[in-house]
């Protein structure tokens, strides 16, 4: 114990976020690196049985190297004071408290719209096909335990984003111990467990106890709710729970006995749902969809969707038999028709086509329009100004007089979630002259089918890993331009004639974040005199100027809105950075490098002209 807070391994455990069948959760504290993470700690009795053991080293190698933007990242797996713990990212919402898709759903004013279904489906089917794409693994890395609770809910760019966790703890467990221990954790929640075995039962305590344990119930496939059918549980049972948790987005409920389908309450839904529920609710594994996907992409283009390995007779159905959960002949027949077919208008045309030549289709690219998230921004009014020192380095001196223009300033650095818009309007990485604008490995963005997506808790932090050319494109997209040296140094000195740095003569650690281990969110410490945030530390800052090693001395001749000199082989940063040391973070330091070099702790922000 230190501090009053418990230490698990290499971690202070800050509060308790979460309880389930597969232990405690907590928020907690990298003891060393000052990073928060979420520990899911096993219970002590689970690790006291050899069974659990074996399946725990023999499995979660596998679920170690999982890496999708919508699956919680398992980062650790450790022991430490007789207990198994993992350690994963910490997804949280806009609160900074921790939120699954049940509570997100209640806490809601209105239902979702269907537009908002279809992406949040498109987020949980990416993942699901990413794992049974993993060469080696085929059916054998699943879920096997998809309900509400385990999908939690963090806000992203065009709202809220899931993410799917405990993926593969339950065969860990072993699925029987963890339907046992389900009820058993829901039952001492409730503080019903002595009733259940005494005999008197509070009917008003039973009633959540039975909606929450249903719950997770109704998200068993058939194959796990019997587990003596000798049906394999693979990932088809996760295809199977994909299934429920659509029925239930679109209508509220959970499929149950004979249930209406979408189209039947709902008849103004865009898209046919009717027929990927049946093709996810089958009984028999195998003739559910293999692909969730491309199901969906057949959805939003209007087309069928078919289950890729079902055979012809799996179409066969008892007409006298009634529709239940697994049945689903109603949907069948309703969206059965037949249509006119089409004719050829130029059935000739296939032979005034030389074959022995590729016909060439050119790619119809879709066009985006993507609004920028645009910052505040300080006008600093133009007049005389010093820059460079008298004491600093030889590349700073000598300390001379410059005049400036009016211009307008960012107040902070750009951020991931800025960012990520542009890329999203780029397509990808490069610009026109296929120059990288962010190297992604550098950076806290990931790309996934061509979608963008920002690691959980760093939407706020400026965004790291991109090129002076990335910088440039970025500012030129939304109407601005980078600072030019002279400018970004003005506005670090905050007004203050002789600063050394934004806020006087010394700096200290409450005032900027340096000698640290990581970025922090943008605004995080007070601003300077014009208004400013950041400019010492936390991010290198690209600006617009050639680095020049004695341009100083050609800028006391050419005073006048000096943009550093005609070619170079460098571009100037500023400011310091996260790990730099005091003496980086000085207004007049300078730093250098290609523009066309990346690493995690360069940034930038933008500037403007004024009128």
């Amino acid at each position: 114990m230190i501090n009053n807070a418990r230490i698990l391994g290499d971690y202070t455990l800050i509060k308790p976020i979460g309880q389930g069948a597969l232990g405690a959760v907590y928020l907690a504290e990298h003891r060393f690196m000052k990073k928060q993470f979420a520990l899911k700690i096993f219970p002590e009795d689970l690790c006291a049985e050899r069974g659990f053991i074996q399946r725990f080293e023999e499995e979660v190698g596998k679920l170690a190297v999982l890496e999708h933007p919508h699956i919680v990242k398992l980062h650790n797996i450790s022991y430490d004071q007789g207990t198994y713990f993992l350690v994963s990212d910490c997804i949280v919402d806009s609160f900074g408290e921790t939120t699954n898709l049940g509570q997100y759903l209640q806490a809601r004013s209105q239902p979702l719209s269907e537009e908002e279904i279809f992406r949040l489906l498109s987020e949980v089917a990416g993942a699901l096909d990413y794992v049974r794409s993993i060469k080696g693994q085929g059916k054998e890395l699943a879920h096997r335990g998809i309900k509400l609770s385990n999908i939690l809910v963090a806000e992203g760019l065009d709202g809220v984003s899931l993410y799917l966790s405990d993926f593969g703890l339950s065969k860990i467990v072993g699925t029987g111990t963890f339907l046992t221990r389900t009820f058993k954790i829901v039952a001492e929640s409730l503080g019903v467990e002595k009733s259940l075995t005494t005999g008197s039962i509070d009917s008003e305590k039973l009633l959540p106890l039975h909606a929450s344990f249903l719950q997770s119930f109704q998200f068993l496939s058939p194959e796990q709710r019997n587990l003596s059918s000798g049906l394999q549980i693979d990932a088809q049972t996760d295809i199977y729970s994909f299934g429920v948790l659509t029925y239930y987005l679109l209508m509220g409920e959970f499929p149950e006995g004979y249930f209406e389908m979408p189209s039947e309450r709902r008849p103004n839904l865009k898209y046919n749902w009717n027929t990927l529920i049946q093709n996810c609710l089958h009984k028999q594994p195998k003739k559910r969809l293999e692909r969730l996907v491309p199901a969906l992409d057949a959805l939003k283009h209007h087309e069928p969707t078919m289950v890729v390995n079902a055979r012809a007779e799996s179409m066969a159905v008892d007409i006298s038999a009634k529709v239940c959960h697994e049945g689903l002949l109603r949907p069948l027949l309703q969206t059965a028709r037949l249509e006119r077919p089409k004719h050829d208008p130029d059935p000739a045309s296939v032979f005034q086509i030389d074959p022995s030549v590729k016909h060439y289709t050119p790619e119809q690219n879709e066009e985006k329009f993507i609004q920028p998230l645009l910052s505040d921004m300080a006008i600093i009014k133009g007049g005389l100004f010093f820059r460079g020192s008298i004491d600093g380095n030889r590349d700073e001196m000598p300390r001379h007089q410059v005049t400036l223009e009016s211009f307008a300033i960012d107040i902070h650095p750009v951020t991931n979630e800025q960012f990520v818009r542009f890329l999203e309007a780029m397509g990808g990485v490069k610009d026109s002259n296929h120059h990288d604008i962010i190297r992604l490995k550098d950076s806290r963005i990931y790309s996934s089918k061509g979608r963008f997506s920002i690691e959980s808790g760093y939407i706020k932090h400026p965004v790291v890993g991109v090129t002076w050319y990335g910088a440039g494109a970025y500012a030129k997209w939304i109407g601005k331009r980078l600072p030019t040296e002279a400018e970004w140094e003005v506005a670090a000195c905050g007004g203050i004639e002789s600063a050394l740095y934004p806020f006087g003569e010394d700096i200290e650690k409450s005032q900027a974040n340096f000698f640290s281990s990581d970025t922090t969110p943008v605004m995080s410490y007070r601003c300077n005199g014009y208004g400013i945030y950041d400019t010492a530390g936390n991010v290198y800052e690209w600006c617009q100027d050639w680095y020049g090693y004695n341009y100083y001395e050609t800028s006391i001749q050419e005073p006048l809105n000096p943009t550093g000199p005609l070619q170079g082989v460098y571009r100037v940063l500023k400011g310091g950075c996260w790990k730099s040391l005091k003496e980086d973070l000085r207004c007049s330091r300078r730093h250098r490098n290609n523009p066309g070099t990346v690493n995690s702790t360069y940034g930038f922000r933008c500037a403007a002209d004024v009128q």
